[in-house]
């Protein structure tokens, strides 16, 4: 039996690596995705194969994940609970290069490390079925052998100790985090309980507010169909741009968030993030989009980004509705081009000013003082007729509280 194992180095992986080759007595290729976290991948490589794994791919997938996933994200001006999806749009690409791999590699299954808890085990095994149905998908934390022979943390170092697995032995981490070119999220340990604040020296992107300069930081960010492609006139490719606000946003102290949200198990989490670079990002896109789509796209933006948002978070990226969510923002972004000028201070993001071709904004319309492309006189025919169906059950005494 072959498997391939989405693996990070870390404890759980590294014994989920040893339990799977002794389980099944398989041969285990380890998966490594590179999506911005900073690691050092030849150290992990070699701790994977000292541990059992017969090949490692550490794969660089950083461009993919923006151009395919972050940028789809954007132009719908998705969130979900006011989360920017950091760790949720990671997850589809990841398991989309592991199917890719076991194809390859022509394996039998995939594996993952996420808990029976959250919400990863749904992204990654949706993407499993959605792509390669005849892969088989083995979730040790749902495993009643593994469970069974791993009770806590304690237990799973002991096993790495007696496998002679390399492990740094450290005491319980205070919290979970998990990083990416996005964002960093902070969960579990001290920050369930929801009376205490959070540590500020936990972040790793951004510094308080309080510590940003006194000294305001102006920036000019360029569209093009609703996909940034210039940094202060300079062009970037789609990583480095993303990389470059992330340094602007976090020494200004931008995108931090403190939120307890519904996971899709049903459980309430408490979630903070730090997401710099998006957060100024979604801010810029939505100040064009409110020069060039009229009400009902409007209207009609409001109710899809939800939905939109929930698909990502509820690890549905590949599903028909996405696809076709995807065309209708496509074509919506169409119009989505133009420049904005920023000022970020402690915190904030203040607009400066916001500019468009394609703007349906007119001064000489929306003045108060006359026109001749709208008639004052014009309004009261149409009022009438709007508020007829008032008028009338006004009469018939109908809205009388």
């Amino acid at each position: 039996m072959k498997i391939v194992l989405a693996y990070s180095g870390g404890l759980d992986t590294s014994v989920i690596l040893k339990y799977l080759k002794e389980r099944y007595n398989a041969e285990i290729i380890a998966f490594v995705a590179d999506l911005g976290q900073k690691e050092d991948f030849e150290k992990i490589e070699e701790k994977a194969l000292k541990t059992g794994a017969s090949k490692v791919y550490i794969e660089d997938l950083k461009k993919e994940f923006v151009e395919e996933v972050v940028w789809r994200v954007l132009k719908a001006e998705a969130k979900y609970e006011n989360y920017l999806l950091g760790t949720s749009m990671a997850r589809p690409i990841i398991a989309k290069k592991q199917v890719e791999i076991a194809i390859k590699e022509e394996a039998d299954a995939v594996a993952h490390g996420a808990t029976g808890k959250g919400n990863d085990q749904v992204r990654f095994e949706l993407t499993y079925k959605a792509l390669a149905p005849q892969l088989k998908i083995i979730s040790p934390w749902k495993d009643e052998d593994f469970l069974n022979k791993f009770k806590g943390r304690n237990d799973m170092i002991k096993y790495a100790e007696e496998h002679k697995i390399p492990i740094e032995i450290t005491t319980k981490k205070p919290y979970s985090m998990d990083p990416n070119l996005v964002h960093i999220s902070y969960e579990g340990g001290i920050l369930e309980d929801t009376k205490k604040p959070y540590d500020e020296k936990m972040f790793k992107m951004t510094v308080s507010p309080e510590e940003a300069p006194n000294t305001p930081e102006e920036i000019e960010i360029e569209f093009e169909k609703g996909i940034p492609v210039k940094l202060n006139n300079k062009n970037y490719e789609s990583n480095k741009l993303l990389e470059q606000l992330n340094e602007i946003g976090g020494r200004n102290g931008i995108g931090r968030i403190d939120i307890v949200e519904n996971r899709l198990v049903g459980i309430k989490s408490r979630g903070v993030y730090e997401t710099p670079g998006l957060t100024i990002l979604q801010f810029s896109h939505n100040l064009i989009s409110q020069l060039v789509w009229d009400r009902e796209t409007t209207a009609l933006k409001e109710m899809l980004s939800i939905k939109y948002g929930e698909l990502v978070y509820f690890g549905k990226w590949f599903h028909p509705v996405r696809y076709g969510l995807d065309k209708l923002f496509d074509e919506l972004n169409k119009y989505v081009s133009g420049k904005v000028k920023l000022k970020l201070y402690k915190g904030n993001i203040i607009p400066l000013s916001r500019e468009s071709e394609y703007s349906i904004y007119d001064p000489d319309i929306s003045s108060f003082e006359g026109t001749e492309l709208y008639d004052h006189k014009d309004a009261k025919g149409f009022i009438n007729l709007y508020g007829l169906p008032t008028k009338i059950m006004g009469v018939k005494g109908l809205l009388k509280t």
